[in-house]
């Protein structure tokens, strides 16, 4: 009875080193949380957006690897390898978006780190639907296991478990040997050498090592050279990149079995080659291995090196070569031969100075090799892209682009701006407030990214709501609510990019007054505003290199597009200008009065002292009561839409109703005072409830608990009376208890009603489902399901909160039949945050 389709999927990498890869088909392909994600970055437009997530394991994704064939090396991947800390590997095949898993692989003990996967061709040097192919994997349980899958079967096999003893490989490389159809096997570890595999018979057997590393090796990934040869690099924690060369050689009786010096008749010192033999189809081909070059330009561990894939022009190869690496010293380097000299240089180095990141885990190079993708520690990508044309591409001219983003821990809450939902904000344990709203741009297709970072905090975040638009509150693991202003650079941005007329929104303010920014002090936890006498005084000044911690990192940007990260750690700071003291211990759930005029917070609690619910006054940044109702944490609280009510509920399995106290009222009242409550006689809950929210009209309220059961309440409806002892005064359950057959954590009501003068519901899970429903007051015990989002949409985790868009979501006429939108907002454990489109046309009248 209604629709939904995916408006915005806001995610991070996860950080692993070998957690991302971008195939020739275009798409990046990364871990996220539990899922994999789809990321096709549309770098002619300077835009991009997650296509969609694959949702199958049940632990942290570690590895993602497409499944790429050296034979058709113009050809696009459709098939997908990823590794879990669940100790399952799954193979997805699909296209474009569309991939459902068609293998799922046990037998490690442990967490799957690192894998690779190769086609095998058949007589003919072809592929068939469902070609051969040999699959590497490596965990945490120190071993290293081979799998094969036969032509035409989904399911793999284990072929070979090689043993590491007491070590770890942390990387694995499959190409095939030039001029067979031989596969070759590189793995690098803690032992700090490359050990070589090739196939004998039906097992891989040991043929050398190599040495060289003086620490971990990190990373290798194997290319084929301008002459055929075999290129394989390799990365190390000693900031070393070496490059080896595997190439044919006529067959000897004798295989020397490790490197020596050999001193020829020209006096010249090389190493002598290593070789080794192989069989196929009765012929024994011979290969030696030899070190190509050393390179050395990062100051810190390299965990990442990526060639660049064969480009095509003409039907003809490149000749040109491009290696990338990624370090911990936050750089990422492009390197590239140099024909005259035959020495590896580094002609492009991208990264960041300062800041409070730490390094980079891996890096990748898009098909075209325009565009080069870095991830770090923050689970953020890091885009750069260079212009196509000639004279651009020679000087190294490469820019920073757009590309998407999001938190990587547990997203915990969500809010819209009240002034018109035009943009969605999101609080999370990985420390950080963003902001996500859309990139409207004439003639190209809105999408949404993530513009600023308002507070980037020392605890974790747990609550966040608005006064206003540009006014917000948050609250953390600490005892401390914290109160931030928007600065003018901004609502200038703002107004840019979502086209909102910023002017008349600062009319209400003395653009004077306004800092342009804010930056977070050496040692601090507090935004401090920034203003434009103190930028003019930062330009001036020269500062010295030995200045290690400079206050004011914050530059005013001009945005035309949104910013990098870079951009977004440094300068999309709101500047704090409140804190408000009062609790006991962390505070665990913020609202704010629809007028901006009140901010009711909570905190844990084990007591019923500390679970009292303070109410702030926004005038004077006052305490001007507090209302005691409950023994344990209060988990939500919610203003009605007019405000006259607060409603709370609780750890207690409680929920509590406080009523403002009307005007004239004599007395020295509180502000709001009780007006109904549950106690274990009279909740229908018998676990934690979770959440609550108010209808529309503000006629109900519904809560959602741990019980599996979401109930509406409200007053009364017929002449009789609670008894007067009874603590639910003239409230009651107008609803039977819906039963989701799972803890329900989230609930909100949708602001319109149905033709049926139903109210819809969107209700979330613990297992991460979310639902739509129907309710009516003339049915009170019939709930209608319109709709059961699609696993393939869903979170695969806790959704920790549901925001309808309460204003017009927006209508778009046809010729046949109008289209009513709703957006829904959800955040989850699952590090995600998303925006649906809810189709509800058939529900309600346009």
């Amino acid at each position: 009875m209604a629709t939904v389709s995916t408006c915005y999927i806001s995610a991070s990498c996860n950080r692993t080193p070998h957690s991302a890869h971008w195939g020739r088909n275009g798409i990046v392909a990364f871990g996220s949380c539990r899922s994999v994600a789809l990321y096709r970055p549309k770098v002619q437009n300077g835009s991009g957006a997650i296509l969609s997530m694959l949702n199958g394991h049940k632990d942290k994704v570690n590895c993602v690897k497409w499944i790429q064939c050296p034979v058709l090396e113009n050809g696009d991947e459709t098939e997908l390898v990823s590794g879990s800390t669940d100790n399952t590997v799954i193979v997805w095949r699909g296209k474009e978006v569309e991939y459902k898993p068609v293998a799922a692989l046990t037998g490690h003990s442990s967490a799957v780190t690192a894998l690779d996967a190769i086609y095998l061709p058949n007589d003919e040097d072809k592929l068939s639907e469902i070609p051969a192919c040999l699959l590497a994997t490596t965990s945490v349980d120190s071993t290293v296991k081979i799998w094969r899958r036969k032509d035409g079967e989904d399911q793999f096999e284990l072929l070979q478990s090689i043993s590491q003893g007491n070590g770890f490989a942390l990387d694995v490389a499959w190409f095939l040997l030039p001029g067979t159809t031989v596969p070759i096997l590189a793995l690098g570890g803690d032992e700090c050498k490359v050990k070589l595999y090739v196939q004998d018979g039906d097992k891989f057997v040991k043929v050398h090592s190599l040495y060289g590393h003086e620490d971990w090796v990190r990373g290798l990934e194997f290319a084929v050279g301008a002459d055929g040869d075999l290129l394989l690099a390799t990365c190390s924690q000693d900031c070393f990149i070496r490059i080896w060369r595997i190439s044919p050689r006529q067959a000897k009786t004798e295989n020397v079995t490790g490197p020596s010096v050999d001193t020829s008749v020209d006096d010249e010192i090389k190493l002598k080659e290593n070789t080794f033999t192989v069989k196929e189809k009765g012929k024994e081909f011979c290969y030696a291995a030899s070190l190509e070059s050393v390179l050395a330009g990062h100051d810190h561990w390299i965990y990442g090196v990526h060639w660049q894939p064969p480009v095509f022009q003409d039907g003809r190869r490149s000749q040109e070569m491009c290696l990338l690496s990624a370090s911990m010293d936050k750089t990422m380097i492009l390197w590239k031969l140099d024909k005259d000299s035959g020495v590896w240089l580094d002609q492009v180095r991208v990264g960041e100075v300062g800041g409070n990141t730490l390094g980079l885990y891996g890096c990748q190079i898009s098909p075209d090799g325009l565009s080069i993708l870095g991830h770090g520690y923050q689970g953020a990508f890091h885009l750069w892209q260079c212009a196509k044309t000639d004279d651009a591409k020679d000087s190294g001219h490469w820019s920073p682009a757009v590309t998407v983003g999001g938190h990587f821990e547990s997203v915990q809450d969500i809010t819209w701006d009240p002034e018109g939902g035009e943009y969605l904000m999101s609080v999370s344990a990985d420390q950080t407030t963003r902001l996500h709203a859309p990139w409207i741009r004439p003639g190209h297709q809105t999408t949404w990214h993530e513009i600023s970072r308002p507070q980037v905090h020392g605890y974790d975040m747990q609550c966040l709501a608005m006064l206003g638009r540009y006014r917000l509150v948050s609250g953390a693991d600490e005892k401390v609510l914290r109160v931030f202003d928007a600065p003018k650079n901004f609502v200038e941005n703002f107004g840019q990019l979502c086209g909102i007329d910023a002017k008349e929104d600062l009319k209400k303010q003395d653009w004077k007054d306004l800092p342009e920014g804010a930056s977070v002090p050496a040692l601090g936890l507090s935004n401090k505003a920034i203003f434009q006498g103190d930028l003019s005084t930062q330009s001036e000044k020269e500062v010295h290199p030995n200045e290690q911690y400079p206050e004011l990192y914050f530059q005013p940007l001009h945005m035309t597009e949104p910013p990098t990260e870079e951009h977004l750690l440094q300068n999309t700071l709101w500047p704090e200008t409140q804190k408000l003291y009062g609790h006991g211990y962390e505070i665990y759930c913020v609202a704010t009065h629809p007028a901006g005029s009140l901010i009711a917070s909570a905190c844990k609690a084990a007591k019923v002292e500390y679970a009292a619910i303070i109410l702030w006054d926004t005038k004077t940044w006052q305490q001007v009561t507090s209302l005691i109702s409950h023994s344990l944490t209060v988990t939500q609280l919610a203003f009605s839409h007019n405000g006259k009510y607060l409603l709370a509920v609780s750890r207690d399995r409680t929920w509590s109703l406080f009523k403002e106290r009307e005007a004239g009222q004599p007395g020295a009242d509180p502000l709001y005072s009780i007006t109904a409550y549950t106690d274990k006689k009279t909740s229908l809950h018998s676990r934690i409830i979770w959440s609550c929210a108010w209808s529309h009209d503000d006629k109900f309220f519904a809560t959602a608990s741990r019980d599996k059961k979401v109930i509406v309440w409200g007053q009364r409806l017929d002449d009789g009376a609670n008894p007067a002892s009874s603590c639910l005064g003239n409230y009651t359950a107008l609803s039977t208890p819906l039963n989701v057959e799972d803890s329900a954590t989230a609930v909100d009501f949708a602001s319109v009603k149905t033709n049926t003068e139903s109210y819809m519901l969107a209700i979330g899970t613990e297992s991460g489902a979310i639902f739509i429903y129907g309710w009516a007051l003339n049915k009170p015990s019939q709930w209608e399901r319109y709709l059961l989002f699609d696993a393939a949409i869903s979170h695969n985790l806790t959704v920790k909160r549901l925001r309808w868009r309460h204003h017009s979501g927006g209508q778009s006429s046809s010729s046949d039949q109008p289209t009513v939108l709703l957006k829904l907002a959800s955040c989850s454990a699952d590090h995600s945050v998303r925006i649906f489109d809810v189709d509800i046309s058939k529900v309600v009248s346009p």
